[in-house]
């Protein structure tokens, strides 16, 4: 894994290398193990690179890399998993000719991934290598011949890329921080995107929180000549889109995939287990590959367990695993993954940890997340990538199982809860709204646990009170499901009204025309939490945690073939009897006992609520002092303040939304 960055522009800096050298250090958390700079005064560019070393740990891995051709030079993040396969094919493609102006496939100078796919640019091109390539990348690409650059993302967003205009010049880089470094970088913070961030808790792609800069959209590539480097365009850059020179186009696309899945249905269970099972096996195979130690996220949840369960079924030795468990029972997960390592065998590592030393991280997230961010579960998420890098360079994880598979509550509880509310006439609902609102959450605390001695465990609802109080809180306002499934991914349902001077602008949750055709409610919440939440929210707050420690992590369930096949797969495999991801269960059960895993859905959070009316309290009621607020600019205070003094009440918990609050807040005292 690794951190690039980058300057394209007609510029007068006589040091181009010393600029995105500097850039490019920003980035050195990324990439501890070595770094470079390569620069073309006369062409206006330099790029950076900062390198994780995982595979090919010698020199021959170095970049910038030049292809042997001449023409191409790369930086790149990332993890081509079957780089080996992509040689081959070169060799054998190529192997009785030599390349143009080249030494030939034959003369590999190392084994590295960047140079089988430098090489593989230069024989078939951009898009039909990208086509080729199973991976996690975000790539800088600079054609001599062309004199054009070029940026490509991963299918579904698992590497992060910024791009856009400052003073002039054309700046990229993995994080803000290598953009933000460029000599006299003074973008205005979008309001525009703070209303977005508010909503979310993170600011959704292609928007970033400043002025000009923006986030390359999972499955999209963007190339520009000079004369597009001087200004923004004028166009919305949402692929597919031209101005000049510039294109932004989409070389792979989720909303296809969800056609054809439809349009090519597995109807058989058995075939359906086989194939998921055998492509899991595969992915996981090829993401073992590593020149350095590597180990797995385990929670003893479903996902986790599964890619634990196969990843030993394939090893002569123990799995190394690791989780972290706090002393609160309703976030402690650890116990659940003890039980799954026990009975895989794994070489299992866990860390408890204190309230104060989670609290201990707060700090550090402006930094760590050099954007607002604000999922609480960033915090142990951290904490457990630090815990692994003492051990490790190299961690698998099981996300992405939720959003392919139907692990969500809202997958398989929202559609009854609609078909309860779209009976009740539209006044009724705010009674109903206004009579949820009159108890407390402690009430609510009360009735689940008495509950969980009633009810199965599958039937049980961890947070009772949260998720009933969100919902009353959207009751009065939606008019069909998707309006439901808008209200339950918002913190705040009006954020243009917190946000000084600015309204709301669409994104793709409010641009309908642009969903794929899905009958199903459930699968268009799946769709869309794959589009927005998977890339924007979990995937960035593992890449930051992981990247901020050194540590790289693989994703087995975003290969993007197990995504494809999971949209072959009908309704009825993912949710059944109330509950989700049945298909991964049914093989998870072949190697993990039912009992150690059918529990109610927790997630892996914290105690933020309590935190924040304890010993988090100080700290917020500074960064929400009324006076600060007003003298900032940038919130009318009185709708936070009122949220604040009912959570400190308990007469609602509004943790997420004043979280949100906060790590903006944060991030400004510190940018």
């Amino acid at each position: 894994m690794c951190g690039i960055t980058g300057v394209f522009g007609d510029t007068n800096d006589n040091d181009l290398t010393r600029v995105v050298g500097a850039m490019a250090a920003s980035l050195a958390h990324r990439g501890p193990d070595d770094g470079g700079v390569w620069s073309d005064g006369k062409a206006h560019i330099a790029l950076g690179h900062q390198r994780l070393s995982v595979i090919d740990l010698s020199q021959e891995g170095h970049q910038p890399m030049h292809s042997a051709c001449g023409r191409y030079i790369i930086v790149f993040n990332g993890e081509i998993y079957n780089h080996k396969t992509l040689r081959k094919e070169l060799e054998n493609e190529f192997a009785s000719s030599h390349l143009p102006r080249s030494r030939g496939v034959a003369g590999w100078c190392g084994q590295s991934d960047t140079e089988t796919l430098l090489t593989a640019i230069s024989c078939w091109g951009i898009e039909a290598t990208l086509k080729r390539v199973v991976g996690m990348f975000a790539i800088a690409v600079w054609d001599r011949s062309d004199r054009r650059l070029c940026l490509v993302r991963d299918r579904m967003g698992e590497k992060p890329l910024y791009y856009g205009w400052c003073n002039g010049r054309f700046v990229f880089g993995s994080e803000l921080k290598a953009v933000c470094r460029y000599p006299g970088f003074s973008n205005e913070i979008d309001r525009d995107s703070l209303t977005l961030y508010l909503r979310h808790n993170y600011v959704p792609a292609p928007y970033s929180i400043y002025k000009n800069i923006l986030k390359l959209e999972p499955g999209c590539l963007l190339s520009l000549k000079l004369e597009d480097t001087a200004s923004r365009p004028s166009l919305k850059l949402r692929a597919p889109a031209s101005e000049g020179s510039l294109r932004l186009t989409r070389w792979w696309s989720l909303h296809e995939v969800v056609e054809d899945g439809r349009a090519s249905r597995i109807t058989d269970e058995k075939e359906a287990l086989v194939l998921l099972e055998s492509q899991l096996r595969e992915s996981i195979r090829l993401q073992l590959a590593a020149d350095v130690p590597l180990g797995v996220f385990l929670s003893g949840g479903v996902d986790s367990s599964l890619i634990v369960a196969l990843m030993q079924s394939e090893a002569n030795t123990p799995v190394s695993t690791y989780t972290i468990g706090f002393s609160e029972a309703n976030y402690d997960e650890a116990v659940y993954a003890r039980s799954v390592a026990s009975h895989l065998q794994t070489d299992h590592t866990e860390l408890y940890l204190s309230a104060a030393v989670a609290q201990e991280v707060i700090p550090l997230l402006p930094t760590l997340y050099d954007e607002p961010f604000a999922d609480s579960s960033q915090i142990p998420t951290f904490l457990v990538a630090q815990m692994a890098k003492k051990y490790v360079t190299v961690a698998l994880s099981g996300d992405a199982g939720d959003e392919l598979f139907a692990g969500y509550n809202r997958h398989f509880k929202a559609p009854g809860i609609w078909k309860i509310i779209s009976k009740v006439p539209t006044g009724s609902r705010q009674l109903i709204s206004k009579a949820i609102n009159v108890f407390s959450p402690q009430t609510f605390s009360t009735l689940e646990q008495g509950l969980s001695y009633i009810l199965p465990k599958r039937w049980q609802i961890t947070f009772l009170g949260d998720k009933l109080l969100t919902l009353a809180n959207c009751l009065g306002s939606v008019k069909d499901s998707d309006d439901l499934y808008y209200s339950l991914v918002s913190e705040w349902n009006n954020p243009g009204e917190i946000v000084i001077g600015e309204k709301e602008p669409t994104t793709l949750l409010t641009r309908r025309s642009e969903w794929p055709v899905l009958p199903d409610f459930e699968e268009r919440m799946m769709y869309l939490d794959a589009m927005t939440y998977l890339p924007d929210d979990i995937l960035v707050k593992v890449d930051r945690a992981a990247m901020g420690v050194g540590l790289e992590t693989r994703v087995p369930f975003l290969d993007y073939r197990i995504v494809e096949l999971a949209w072959r797969l009908p309704l009825s495999m993912k949710i059944n009897h109330g509950q989700g991801k049945q298909i991964l269960r049914d093989i998870l059960y072949k190697y993990v006992p039912r009992k150690l895993i059918e529990r109610p859905k927790q997630g892996f959070g914290i105690p933020l609520g309590d935190w924040l009316r304890g010993p988090l309290r100080d700290w917020a009621e500074t960064l929400l002092n009324e006076s600060l607020l007003k003298r900032q600019g940038f919130f009318n205070s009185e709708p936070i303040l009122l949220r604040w003094k009912e959570h400190l009440a308990y007469k609602h918990n509004w943790e997420h939304s004043l979280w949100g609050v906060l790590m903006f807040q944060a991030w400004l005292e510190n940018k």
